[in-house]
């Protein structure tokens, strides 16, 4: 049977901080068709690869690595530097704050592979062990303000493997009292927008409605910035598609993320998906917005 060359089999190792999505991500790879193992020994992988080599009708080969992974080898980093170097993988590193990975713990009941007794203190410890492993990752992924459904789609969007495809690009809201999204690509800050936190009728609604979007969107100096954010957009993604980028992640922050930014948010997906892209727009501190 002959074996295709290397470079045509897409190989993804998928690691990261426990709790931060591996399984929601693997479940997404696998509906976009790959080939998915998990917690699999380093040792292992390099057979593993060159068996799917083998096979033609496999293209695409995901394999999930841990904490637990430490029990095979002393030193996981070294070794998954190594196969980069030597296989041509792309590495993809999940994380999140701790506050979220600790809600997703209790949430679970589920014990930490570093110790339940004090959780904190083992997320704390899996990110130092971690931390050579997130320096090699070719891809960070910040699932802090994602659900479950919003992680899956995101992933599905990457390596969905449908030819032509056209980029997606990622529209966060936030507020920097809460701090920033460590996953965007680019960041823009609307606090010179008027606030309408100070205005009685609108204090208590989000961004997202149309009373408090209308009353942004009248404003002149919001007419002026959406200009100059399309004007920097229609010269940036073209020049993004060309480096061979499929996603892209943009950050819009106001003082609390509730109303500014939401409503500078969803009217830049209004404009991006006319320009025939895949838009998605997540408000991190609007917490009763559900997709």
């Amino acid at each position: 049977m002959k074996t295709r060359k290397k470079s045509q089999l897409l190989t993804i190792i998928l690691t990261g901080l426990s709790g931060a999505g591996k399984t929601v991500v693997l479940n997404a790879l696998e509906d976009s068709g790959f080939f998915c193992v998990d917690n699999i020994p380093m040792s292992l992988i390099k057979t593993f690869v060159h068996l799917c080599h083998k096979n033609p009708d496999i293209s695409k080969i995901a394999a999930g690595v841990d904490i637990r992974e430490r029990k095979f080898s002393g030193n996981l980093a070294d070794a998954i530097y190594s196969f980069k170097k030597n296989q041509g993988v792309e590495i993809v590193f999940l994380e999140a704050k701790d506050d979220t990975l600790i809600r997703r713990f209790k949430e679970t009941r589920r014990p930490h592979p570093l110790g339940h007794r004090d959780l904190k203190k083992a997320i704390h410890k899996e990110r130092k062990v971690l931390s050579g492993i997130r320096d090699a990752a070719d891809r960070i992924i910040d699932t802090s303000s994602m659900t479950p459904h919003q992680l899956r789609k995101f992933i599905a969007q990457i390596y969905s493997g449908e030819k032509g495809r056209h980029m997606m690009v990622s529209l966060i809201s936030f507020g920097y009292k809460y701090g920033l999204p460590m996953e965007t690509d680019l960041l823009f800050d609307v606090r010179f927008l008027p606030n309408p936190n100070f205005i009685k009728g609108l204090r208590s609604f989000n961004g997202t409605t149309k009373k408090v979007k209308d009353f942004i969107l009248s404003k002149k100096e919001t007419k002026h910035f959406l200009g100059k954010i399309y004007s920097l957009l229609e010269f940036l993604i073209p020049k993004y598609k060309e480096e061979g980028r499929n996603y892209l992640a943009i950050g819009i922050g106001c003082t609390g993320g509730k109303h500014r930014s939401p409503a500078i948010a969803e009217e830049i997906r209004k404009t991006l998906k006319k320009q025939r892209l895949n838009v998605s727009v997540s408000h991190r501190d609007i917490h009763d917005i559900h997709e």
